[in-house]
């Protein structure tokens, strides 16, 4: 009699499209809720130094179109880059930027779970800015075209916008 991981390894090998339907698929969802891999930001409004940058290495395996939008762009990781607690105040805009030597993009989760992108705001550098800022919690990943591929970045949070 073969042993049962034996068994079982020559029922799969004999059954291939089973063994591939039990396979767990891998998840497509940009997770709000995991922890961010290059911290978290609490700020309010007025804040110091401006900009307040976290270095990230950018990109990820998940392509950011199915977001949907069509500012939504690259691929970014499942985890947030950053996780920014913000308390709005005194009418001062915020400002999201990334910069690199490489094409990356931004994409962010608003405190109303709706979701905002862009590509190239300054040159190839992705940027928004909010003219009236929810207080609240910004999920933000930073993106690049080459799908797998990672890139040093860094994330700048401003309240004075570029003219």
């Amino acid at each position: 009699m073969l042993p049962r991981h034996i068994a079982m390894l020559l029922a799969l090998s004999a059954a291939p499209t089973l063994a591939l339907s039990l396979a767990p698929t891998p998840s497509f969802a940009q997770d709000y809720n995991r922890r961010p891999s290059f911290g978290t930001v609490n700020l309010s409004a007025n804040f110091a130094p401006d900009p307040f940058v976290v270095n990230v290495t950018a990109g990820g395996g998940l392509p950011a179109e199915r977001l949907g939008g069509s500012q939504c762009v690259g691929s970014i990781a499942n985890a947030p880059d950053v996780r920014l607690n913000y308390r709005a105040g005194q009418g001062l805009p915020l400002y999201l930027s990334a910069v690199s030597r490489a094409d990356v993009t931004l994409v962010v989760n608003l405190p109303d779970g709706t979701w905002a992108c862009n590509d190239d705001f300054r040159g190839t550098d992705p940027g928004l800015i909010f003219r009236r800022p929810q207080s609240g919690q910004y999920d933000i990943w930073i993106g690049h075209y080459d799908r797998g591929s990672r890139v040093p970045a860094q994330l700048r949070i401003s309240e004075v916008p570029p003219n």
